[in-house]
């Protein structure tokens, strides 16, 4: 086949002859006009990155060559005899250097002949895909510099330009870079669940790649495309290593970005299934709602624990959720996720799981000979230690009597103390998600859907069904709390408030605390400082085998500001008031909860935008933004099956064309309300 090239720089290739056309091709109005793409680029580009068309290369290209702060020029186009274009090169704008054309007084030469670009080409499935990229520049960038390149002056990072829905109707969409997914490359003969095995692969991070059987890749590029069809505001990222190969994953749907919203306090992940050698190497982020309940925040398939597969996992979550980080994040003790998180979290509070760490003490001490003596203590200190130098110093008799001076696993727990230990979370808004008793502990959020040798293929079948059930257990509980009648167990005038305020299962967790009030045996001022008290709240607290012991907590009061504070730390810990606090209050005659302590994430008298999903019915009518994304869905689907044949394509057309005049008379009659 005949084939040449139109030129802007010599091009050095075996395929095709050059012929020289004008510099500085630039691509801004026609991209801008179609607006291809919208938000961040998550990723470089990478070699096997695929694009539905040669603009949304140039609008990928121009976007990244923003972020980091250079400009691009379009140096090779090749066409066909038919002018179709067929491959492509873009260059950074120092790319070679200028023509001399004798000129009297020639301009200075500005450019460096960087050698930053990526060539593509287009596929026999009519996708453009990269197949050489080169990211290092022989010249410093900035970000700051970008608005004196042409290729910039138009096209805004993650914008789009002429659209036709503005004001409230303009719906921010952030649309996927499609790419290859390659399966892996082994022989079938490799058992991805041995853990040696798979630690070993992941030794070098830019080779890494997804362990996968066959049809794994092409299932989950099937299930996300099913996913994004019914759902347009579904975002997924891909990861490839340098032979194009998947290396990592995330996605999101719009539900959860929208959830995250109301719930950016606290996130916990999920790296269970990667800690026990599953078959799906999983990473879940979940939230809490309104409820106490678990939600999806977002999930991914990495190839290994290294720092640089967390760092890229966290990035692509931050872009999705538009880059507001949560406040903390609860993860298992691991080094690898303390360095990642710092990276891209350096300002949220890291704690460890403490349910986790408990989990481990039979694997890490079960051979030791007082074993369970050392279990018990070791959990005393812990729970029960209402001050930093009560927990120092049961931990430190338990590591002499025992001889555990030398253990690597205790030496690391009490380096990173602060992380994990209640008595120094205080500071800290969990919310919950650190449970203090076995019995408060959350489920994880695919414990029903997904088993040690699940293979991928049937998690994503099931990864709806997952979600399903938590939609439906999120919907009943909305339903119950919105029954006014609650049974009340005391007379306190705030347990009253509470019912009318909280949804029904945070309620009944914060009557736990109306019901420790008789437990509590007195309370007496110790000191005063001008409008701060010092309360000395008395406890007598159950244990087990009939065993009780009186305990005394430290109430600060500020009759001023009605500001409250508990030296056990439970509203921080937990999301509510203590009883120690609530019996404080009382003393001093007040008789509401002072609104400081009234959370909104706990209220059920908000409506949060994201249960109105439009799976479920809840579609607003008169909500613009729920009309654009619904008829969105809809003619998406049209067009799935429209393309199927020419007679399906026919008729497709013609009856877009009768909908369209049809909706065009609407606005010409009378309206019916």
């Amino acid at each position: 086949m005949d084939m040449f090239s139109l030129n802007s720089e010599p091009a050095i290739d075996d395929e095709a002859e050059g012929l020289e056309i004008e510099e500085n091709c630039a691509m801004t109005e026609f991209i801008g006009q179609n607006g291809v793409i919208e938000g961040e680029n998550p990723l470089p580009p990478a070699v096997g990155m695929e694009f539905e068309s040669y603009e949304d290369v140039y609008y990928f290209y121009n976007c990244y060559a923003k972020e980091q702060g250079f400009g691009v020029r379009v140096s090779n186009s090749w066409y066909r005899k038919d002018k179709e274009r067929y491959r492509g090169k873009l260059s950074c704008s120092n790319a070679g250097y200028k023509r001399r054309r004798g000129a009297n007084h020639p301009r200075p030469e500005t450019r460096t002949g960087c050698r930053a670009m990526i060539k593509f080409k287009l596929m026999q499935n009519t996708r453009w895909r990269i197949i050489e990229v080169e990211l290092e520049h022989n010249h410093l960038i900035s970000p700051a510099s970008v608005n004196l390149y042409k290729s910039h002056k138009n096209v805004g990072l993650g914008t789009k330009r002429g659209s036709d829905v503005d004001g409230a109707e303009q719906v921010q969409k952030m649309k996927l870079f499609r790419t290859v997914i390659v399966d892996s490359e082994s022989d079938g003969n490799i058992d991805v669940r041995d853990r040696k095995f798979r630690n070993r692969i992941y030794q070098s991070a830019s080779s890494a790649q997804l362990i996968l059987k066959e049809g794994d890749a092409q299932a989950i590029q099937n299930s996300f495309c099913h996913l994004q069809l019914m759902n347009p505001e579904f975002v997924y990222l891909i990861d490839l290593n340098e032979r194009g190969c998947l290396r990592n994953v995330f996605w999101c749907d719009a539900r959860a970005r929208v959830a995250y919203g109301y719930f950016p306090d606290v996130i916990a992940i999920d790296t269970s299934c990667l800690k026990n050698g599953y078959e799906v190497p999983l990473v879940a982020i979940v939230g809490i709602n309104h409820h106490g309940q678990p939600i999806l925040l977002g999930s991914g398939l990495v190839a290994g624990e290294t720092i640089e597969t967390f760092v890229w996992l966290f990035r692509a979550w931050i872009t999705c959720i538009h880059g507001r980080p949560p406040q903390a994040i609860i993860t298992d003790h691991c080094k690898i996720l303390e360095s990642a998180i710092a990276d891209v979290f350096p300002r949220a509070s890291h704690c460890f799981s403490l349910s986790s760490i408990m989990q481990k003490f039979p694997e890490k001490l079960g051979g030791l000979d007082e074993y369970e003596a050392i279990r018990m203590e070791l959990s005393r200190a812990v729970s029960c230690s209402l001050r930093v130098f009560e927990f120092e110093a049961a931990w430190q008799d338990i590591i002499q009597r025992h001889g555990l001076g030398n253990h690597p696993w205790i030496q690391s727990l009490h380096e990173d103390r602060k992380r994990w230990v209640p008595v120094y979370l205080k500071e800290i808004f969990l919310a919950g998600m650190i449970p203090l008793r076995q019995s408060e502990e959350m489920t994880p959020f695919f414990a029903k859907h997904l088993h040690k040798d699940t293979p991928v293929t049937e998690f994503l079948d099931k990864y709806d069904e997952a979600l399903q059930a938590n939609y439906q257990e999120e919907r009943l509980a909305d339903l119950k709390s919105k029954n006014p009648t609650v049974m009340l167990k005391s007379k306190f005038h705030f347990e009253l408030q509470l019912s009318k305020l909280y949804t029904f299962n945070i309620f009944r967790r914060f009557q736990t605390e109306i019901e420790g009030i008789y437990s509590c045996t007195s309370a007496r001022q110790i000191s005063a400082d001008g409008a701060i008290i010092t309360y000395m709240v008395k406890e007598r607290l159950e244990f087990e085998e009939n065993r009780t012991e009186e305990r005394e907590y430290e109430v600060l009061y500020n009759n001023t500001e009605g500001a409250v504070v508990c030296m056990c730390g439970a509203f921080n810990l937990k999301g509510y008031l203590c009883r120690h606090a609530l019996i404080i209050l009382t003393r001093n005659g007040t008789e509401e909860i002072p609104p400081q302590y009234i959370l909104s994430r706990w209220r059920k008298d908000i409506e949060r935008t994201y249960i109105l999903d439009h799976c479920f019915n809840g579609f607003d009518v008169n909500n613009p933004i729920h009309r654009y994304d619904n008829l969105y869905r809809h003619v998406l689907q049209v067009v799935e099956t429209g393309k199927k044949s020419e007679d399906h394509y026919r008729y497709a057309i013609e009856a877009l064309g009768e909908i369209l005049n049809k909706v065009r008379l609407v606005g010409d009659q009378p309206s019916c309300d």
